[in-house]
């Protein structure tokens, strides 16, 4: 450690002469005050005043100090103040302002300023951005727009403030176009519907001719008629009328004529069978015939550019209803044999009358079966209905009752068959 010397300051003037003062009044005797100040007294005086004024100074000083320190304190504080405000210009949808700010960033002033942003909407420079004196933040909110661009509807953001500078944002061609909203038509923070259809080339064909044109029509009905052609009655085009017309596109006019035609046309009857045990199994007896039953059917009739086209069933009303048909199905057990005509050919004599076919008739159409019955014999031996249509079981049973009944004469070109 170094030492540090206490030095002791010599002794002031007035110091020394007091000492001087003090060894004069030991040595010089003791004088009676007189009324009459000496001159030597004067001086002594002024010098006292000046050591007085002195000794009172370092006092002065001592309370100068704190104010001074107090003032350059506050002296720099408002140095601070001044270097921690900002004049920026923050223009809000394209209206700018000046004004001042302690925000740090660009996300403060915007909280400072209460504004909010959201996903569509535009800050420049961007929130986490610091701020400096003279800088320009810029924010734009998005509004939306209905947009049906070519007939196709789908909703799309903008932060444009007019109709032009939104479709230069989106890219959509206006030039030829039709909008439903001038160009020149501000935005609002809600946004707006707009159409726009673009210019477009379409092919019409028609009565033989072929037409190009340009059009932004919204409906094929639209650009067929600028194009000069007008639909009339049952007309249409090869698309339908009322849907788009896309860029490119060819559209054929159909000239159509029509007329309507009535037919009658039948109306099947059902079929009811019931089982009877009365009747041989196999057997069928139509109680009551069926009918048909009768209705109107109304068919339209088109031609189109001369070309007739399949007819087309657009109505029908019935005139008779069907009445149906009732039928007896037989259940009864036929017997396995007929006495007397057991031990016969039956086949051979079949094979003969009808050439073993159960459903055979004659040419005239009065025989019929495999022995050639004709429906009143077939009735008397307890058939039912025609006998071509019964089966061959049973046929063969009536033909046995026949023979035991009238021998062989009922077939007198094929009886010796049956021996």
């Amino acid at each position: 450690m170094s030492s540090h010397r206490v030095r002791t300051a010599p002794p002031a003037p007035q110091e020394r002469e007091t000492e001087q003062g003090s060894a004069a009044v030991a040595q010089v005797p003791r004088q009676l005050p007189t009324a009459e100040p000496r001159p030597g007294g004067r001086a002594q005086a002024r010098r006292a005043a000046r050591r007085k004024k002195v000794t009172e100074r370092p006092e002065g000083l001592r309370k100068l100090v704190p104010q001074a320190l107090v003032v350059a304190f506050l002296a720099g504080g408002t140095s601070a103040f001044i270097a921690e405000d900002k004049a920026v210009e923050l223009s809000v949808d394209g209206t700018p302002r000046t004004l001042h700010t302690f925000a740090d960033d660009v996300g403060e002033l915007m909280a400072a300023e209460g504004l909010a942003v959201g996903d569509h909407d535009i800050v420049a420079p961007a929130p986490g951005t610091a701020l400096a004196s003279g800088d320009e933040v810029v924010v734009r909110y998005g509004r939306p727009v209905q947009l049906t661009l070519d007939g196709e509807r789908r909703k799309v953001w903008t932060t444009a403030h007019t109709v032009d500078g939104a479709l230069r944002q989106l890219g959509v061609r206006a030039e030829g176009a039709y909008l439903s909203a001038s160009r020149s038509r501000r935005i609002e923070r809600d946004g707006l519907e707009l159409d726009v259809r673009t210019e477009r080339t379409v092919t019409v064909m028609a009565d033989g001719r072929e037409r190009t044109i340009r059009t932004n029509a919204a409906t094929v009905r639209e650009a067929v008629e600028e194009a000069g052609v007008s639909l009339r009655g049952q007309d249409t085009t090869s698309v339908p009328p009322g849907s788009f017309p896309r860029d490119g596109q060819t559209v054929t006019v159909m000239r159509i004529t029509g007329t309507k035609e009535v037919r009658e046309e039948p109306i099947a009857f059902d079929v009811q069978k019931t089982q009877d045990a009365s009747l041989y199994r196999g057997t069928e007896v139509v109680v009551r015939p069926g009918r048909q039953g009768a209705k109107r059917v109304t068919y339209a009739l088109r031609t189109v550019n001369g070309v007739k086209q399949k007819p087309k069933r657009i109505g029908s009303e019935v005139v008779r209803e069907p009445e149906t048909q009732i039928v007896k199905v037989g259940t009864k057990q036929l017997p396995d044999s007929v006495h007397g005509a057991d031990h016969l050919d039956w086949g051979s004599l079949a094979q003969c009358e009808s050439g073993g076919r159960p459903g055979a008739t004659d040419a005239s159409g009065t025989y019929g079966g495999l022995y050639q019955f004709d429906t009143s014999t077939w009735q008397s031996l307890g058939g039912s209905g025609r006998p071509q249509d019964a089966p061959a079981s049973e046929q063969t049973y009536r033909a046995k009752k026949l023979y035991v009944q009238r021998g062989a004469s009922p077939w007198p070109h094929c009886g010796g068959r049956l021996h």
